[in-house]
């Protein structure tokens, strides 16, 4: 019996403390929180949980480390089936984001280092490569972790697996990652150094790119010249945290499942899940509602 198909995620992991507050707080102003919850985080992880929600068998690389918190990671990936590859070097510390939430609009503000500075990383022997991608039908990067991110990326380039990459922000050192990216969506906060407009992105590297712009639809360009939209469903808004990392996740099962015959159709899709989720509070809670 052949093994079913998987996709692997690889990027950064968080342990995230979201506080729901009615109102931004001031400089020196404290306010009382609604409600609070401690819980694992980070593009990649969401992305990988997403997927494997959408059951599609998922495979993370990131850092966790030796960490009391890398409990918080390891449960969350065990209790929805995510393998976990651990790579962080020694004395790795796993991030933390502070996350407030209004609970009016569902609008999010978060602070995090993003695991700025980190190294050492544990970076995988070709041999190893070869079984991290084993069974792998897509890939998806987030850019973070890039010494890591890129060598994935070059082994699965090398495999003919088509690989995703979530672009929120522009860090140093991107564009190498790009060049072996097949599909690139990007955030409405990615500005590189060149600008920024589709075109110059997927100069950079990728066949096909688009880019999310909140509840504005989301514009896409392929290489070969075809461009095209898609539209945001109108949904009353409740928790937009991770809701771009559901988008990465459902759009990296989507490729897993049927490759990149049709991406608008499969960035629609994804697009539905994304605006499911903000419907609910919690990066999960668009699952079971």
């Amino acid at each position: 019996m052949a093994t079913p198909p998987r996709v692997l995620a690889c990027g950064l992991a968080t342990v995230d403390v979201v506080q729901a507050v009615e109102r931004m707080p001031g400089a020196n102003e404290k306010v009382v929180a609604l409600g609070t919850r401690v819980e694992a985080g980070g593009p990649a992880l969401n992305a990988a949980v997403t997927a494997a929600l959408l059951g599609m068998p998922c495979r993370l690389v990131t850092g966790v480390g030796a960490s009391p918190l890398g409990a918080v990671v390891r449960h969350d990936c065990a209790e929805h089936g995510v393998e976990l590859v651990d790579v962080a070097g020694q004395g790795f510390e796993l991030p933390v984001s502070t996350v407030l939430v209004t609970a009016s609009s569902g609008e999010r503000a978060v602070a995090s280092r993003n695991a700025a500075g980190a190294s050492g990383w544990a970076l995988p022997a070709r041999g190893d490569l070869e079984e991290l991608l084993g069974g792998v039908s897509a890939v998806l990067v987030d850019g973070h972790h890039l010494p890591v991110a890129r060598v994935v990326a070059a082994a699965a380039r090398e495999h003919g697996i088509p690989v995703v990459a979530d672009a929120g922000s522009w860090k140093p050192g991107l564009d190498g990652l790009l060049g072996d990216v097949d599909v690139l969506v990007a955030s409405a906060d990615l500005r590189p150094p060149s600008g920024g407009g589709l075109d110059e992105l997927l100069a950079l590297g990728p066949t096909w790119v688009a880019r999310s712009a909140g509840a504005d639809p989301v514009r896409w360009l392929a290489a070969d010249g075809s461009s095209g939209t898609v539209d945001v469903p109108v949904v009353d808004v409740v928790d937009t945290l991770g809701a771009g990392d559901v988008l990465h996740g459902a759009l990296l099962a989507e490729v897993g499942r049927h490759g990149m015959r049709d991406l608008p159709v499969a960035l629609a899709r994804a697009v539905g899940v994304a605006a499911r989720s903000v419907t609910v509070a919690g990066v999960r809670g668009w699952a079971t509602a």
